[in-house]
Formats: C-alpha cells, structure tokens, sequence
C-alpha cells in the first residue's frame, strides 16, 4: 500500500496563512502537482477575529498565506465562506453549549468547511483534491479504496480532528505533512529555507471566532446571563452560576462554591441541565464512566456490521483507550475496558484500529461507572 498520488494532480491548496499549511502547498507544488492555493475568508468582519497572528480567519492571515503562495510560484485566491462558516461552525458551537454540550469547533469546521463547502467547490471546478496542512495520512491501497491513519509522529498527530471525514471525502484529500517525524522546530527550519516568511509564525491554540479568547464570555454575549444552582449530588444547594452553559464536565477550577465538601477533597462538574439550569457538582469518582451511546457516526471506509474492539480517543490532544464497540440502529454502543474519566456529552469519540480511523460520533449520553458516597 502506498500514500502517494501515482499520477500528477489539480490540487487545492487550503491555506490558513501558518506555517503548516505553507509547508504542505510547497511539498505538494515540489512533488510536481498542479497547486492552487486558497484561503478561506470565514468571518463577514475578519477585524472581529482574532489578531496578532494567532487565529486563522484574520486580515493578517490572508495576507500571510498570499506572500506564501507568491514564494511557492501559485495561483492564490480568497474564498468568502463566511455565511456558511457562521451557519456551521459558530451557531452550532452555541447551539451545543445552550443545549449543556461541549462541542469541538474545529472537528465541525473540517467536516463542513474544509472537505464539505470547500471541497465540493474544488471538484465543481475541476480540481482532484484538497491539500491541507494537517498531521495525518491517507493512505491508497491496492484495490485504490482509502483510508486515514495517523500521523508517524504521534506527537503532532491530527487524525482525531479529521475522524469525521467519509470515504468520498478521503477520495479527495491529501497531507503532506503526515508522514513527517520531525520536530516543529524543523518544519519551521523548512518553511525558512524555502524562504516562507509565516516561518517564525506563531500557532495558532484558541477558538479563531472567538476573538479575546474568552469563550464563557462568548456565550454570554449570545446567550445572555441566567442564575441558576449549582448542587451537589444529593441537590443539595451549593451555590449559584450566572449560566449553565460556562461550565463543561469534569471542571474544577472557577466553581465559586465557597463552602469546602465533607470530605475536604476538590469538586468537579458532572452534569450541566440546561432544562432548570442547574450544575451538579461532587467527587472525582463520579466522574467515571464505563460507557456511552453516541449518535451521528461517520466512517471512514465500511460500515463495521459487529461488535469489535478497538482503541478510542475523546479529546484532541487526549490519549486512547481500549472500548468494544458496536453501531446500533444508527447509533454507537460502546463500552470501556476500564472506567474513563470526564467524558462529556458533545464531545466526538474517535474508534482506531492500530493507527486506521474506522470513524467518529458523536456523544449523547455517558453510563456512570460508580456512585461515589460524599
């Protein structure tokens, strides 16, 4: 099996204005494919997004990837997909917070922007695939199907990110940094010597449509500010909150409780009702679970039609661990080996097999593993 296009391909290169990106145009463009670059205008005011070279949706950052792709010798455009970016991306982040979800934005955006919007724009115009600067692989076996594995170095690795991408879609994807086992560092160094000026560029961390970096402030501002209890496990009255939406499961810090537990131990968020507007609270314990159901799941080759085992990973910059899994009239049973900790309604689970994405959902509902005593 082999990763590398056998023939020469009309590439669209999306390019964020980091260096990542610049790197995988420049291999794609050396590798000798047709590359154009585009970068996507993802706000309707790109002022109200983040500045000072950290986002990837700024004024700044358009004229980063431009100076890129003049170095490389590209066509380069600007695709306003900021209607659609709003639609997909910034509403259904507050969609699930209202709803006591936490959602991952960018999970979204590769799903509905990167290998949906702007993907089906590149075929309508007769590209063949879609090169972004994401740390993972594509990999072409011998009877031409696809499939996403992770990256070889597992510190940069981007699969979990891109577990939502279908088979037609990894038809039409390319990585060129996924095969890369080098420091970030070096990928620097590489962007300098091709004279890249987004070289010494910083990364970008944080929510690109949030631009203070304040999300529970955020939300405030869209959804408005609602007292509402905070409880212990008996519904016990701790405290209040000014919105349910500010807190996610398994959170610690900026409880404002005031009063110390029985057992002077820490408290952790582990439900958010955004019915009555309440968050219960109580001991780390309780935050274990022993399964979940999730809903929306997307594979990324076929259909497994039995239960399996496999490795799984809950957050982006998470760890995996053993589950057996199975899909159930279009859901996604699965159970742990051992008890997880802090798994949170909204958040994607993503299923391995070695370093293969089978594929990803969504979780709905989590099963608790024990019932701590206060």
């Amino acid at each position: 099996m082999t990763d590398t296009p056998r023939r020469p391909l009309r590439v669209l290169a999306a390019m964020s204005g980091g260096v990542d990106s610049a790197v995988a145009a420049a291999r794609a463009a050396e590798a000798g494919h047709d590359v154009t670059g585009v970068h996507l205008a993802l706000s309707a005011n790109p002022q109200s997004f983040r500045t000072g070279a950290r986002g990837c949706c700024t004024i700044e950052d358009s004229r980063d990837a431009r100076r890129a792709a003049d170095v490389i010798g590209i066509p380069f455009y600007v695709w306003d997909l900021a209607e659609r970016f709003r639609e997909d991306v910034v509403e259904d982040f507050i969609a699930e917070y209202e709803a006591g979800r936490t959602p991952n934005p960018c999970l979204r955006c590769n799903e509905k922007i990167k290998f949906a919007a702007l993907l089906d724009k590149a075929l309508a115009l007769g590209f063949d695939a879609v090169c972004t600067g994401h740390y993972a692989k594509v990999v072409t076996l011998e009877d031409g199907t696809r499939e996403l594995h992770r990256a070889s170095d597992m510190a940069k690795d981007q699969s979990y990110v891109l577990g939502v991408l279908d088979e037609r879609q990894l038809a039409h994807a390319m990585f060129p940094l996924g095969d890369t086992v080098t420091t970030k560092d070096e990928i620097r160094q590489e962007a300098e010597r091709r004279g890249l000026a987004v070289a010494k560029k910083p990364d970008s961390h944080d929510i690109c449509f949030i631009a203070d970096g304040d999300t529970q402030g955020f939300l405030a501002r869209r959804l408005g500010r609602t007292e509402g209890d905070i409880v212990d496990e008996s519904g016990t009255r701790l405290g209040t909150h000014d919105g349910a939406y500010g807190f996610t499961i398994g959170q610690r810090k900026g409880l404002r409780i005031g009063t110390p537990a029985p057992d002077g131990k820490p408290r952790y968020v582990l439900d958010i009702s955004p019915v009555d507007n309440t968050v219960t609270v109580g001991p780390a314990a309780s935050l274990d679970v022993s399964g979940l159901t999730a809903i929306t799941p997307r594979w990324c080759g076929a259909v497994p039609t039995a239960p399996g085992t496999y490795t799984a990973q809950l957050r982006a910059h998470g760890g995996e661990c053993e589950v057996t899994a199975e899909p159930v009239d279009g859901e996604l049973r699965v159970t742990f080996t051992e008890p997880v900790r802090g798994v949170a309604p909204g958040q994607a689970i993503v299923l391995y097999d070695g370093t293969r994405v089978v594929g990803s959902a969504t979780i709905a509902t989590t099963t608790r593993a024990t019932t701590a005593v206060a």
